[in-house]
């Protein structure tokens, strides 16, 4: 089935029943992403979100780092900070539909039907904070390197950071000290500060990690996972009052559900329980 998934500098894998694992891979520029990197994400995370046969996913970096970032030299050579040759109106709203749209493939992410438990390593700056803000766990290690990245090439993060962290992290002043100053921070303050929920002592010990918590998600009811993560995004951003409202709307649908009766016998018989493909 991996095979189904053949993208460029992605390397796709189902090492065990329902859980595909995603590795960017592109280690000799430390997973630096450039333009179509962008879209294979997008693309990948759009095809795993419909897959009847996969129900949680695990994303991790080959090599030394999850990802440096930007590839800041194939931008210098696109045009995205050429020299305008419109007028500024026309050159902002250019930007601003660039913007957007990449903004959109790592959203893809976020908007994953399946949980996305991110395995962060080595470097881990600027993009990768982007990305693994959209996922919905985040395991690093003890060499892990993070840093809002974007002031030392002379922009404010726009892919998703600086809105998606004050979500994570409680702290703003936290958050302002290291989105101001691209300051490089380890795993021990991440933890700290809420930013991962686990440190691992090495990418191999996170792997792990993350494919036994993977596995578990993946034996679950694939309805109950997919609405709990659906509430949970939607109440993140609402009053108590809208997220309860909008899961009374969602589960009077979902509580329909066969899965509720197979779990409650299977309890009672100490069965294993056997749910179907969503």
């Amino acid at each position: 089935m991996a095979e189904a998934y053949n993208y460029e500098f992605f390397n796709v894998s189902i090492p065990s029943e329902h859980v595909a694992h995603v590795e960017i891979n592109r280690p000799e520029k430390l997973n630096a992403f450039k333009e179509v990197m962008w879209h294979n994400l997008s693309a990948l995370f759009d095809k795993l979100s419909v897959d009847p046969n996969i129900r949680a996913v695990v994303l991790s970096g080959a090599g030394r780092a999850f990802t440096a970032g930007l590839d800041v030299q194939a931008a210098s050579e696109g045009g995205t900070f050429a020299p305008p040759t419109v007028d500024g109106a026309r050159k902002a709203n250019e930007l601003r539909r660039h913007i957007l749209e990449f903004q959109d493939c790592i959203t893809s992410l976020e908007k994953c039907e399946k949980p996305v438990i991110c395995v962060l390593h080595g470097i881990s700056f600027g993009l990768a904070l982007d990305m693994s803000l959209s996922c919905d766990v985040r395991i690093s290690t003890q060499d892990t390197k993070f840093s809002v990245k974007e002031v030392d090439i002379g922009l404010a993060a726009d892919i998703g950071t600086l809105s998606r962290l004050p979500h994570a992290v409680g702290n703003m002043s936290w958050i302002k000290d290291v989105a101001l100053s691209a300051r490089v921070f380890g795993s021990d303050e991440a933890l700290r500060v809420g930013l991962v929920s686990r440190v691992a002592a090495d990418k191999s010990a996170a792997m792990k990690e993350a494919l036994d918590l993977a596995s578990l998600i993946a034996s679950k009811s694939p309805v109950a996972v997919l609405g709990t993560k659906e509430i949970l995004n939607y109440s993140r951003d609402k009053t108590v009052a809208e997220g309860l409202n909008y899961t009374a709307v969602w589960n009077a649908a979902m509580l329909q559900t066969e899965d509720v009766k197979e779990a409650m016998l299977s309890g009672m018989q100490k069965r294993a329980v056997k749910f179907a493909k969503l």
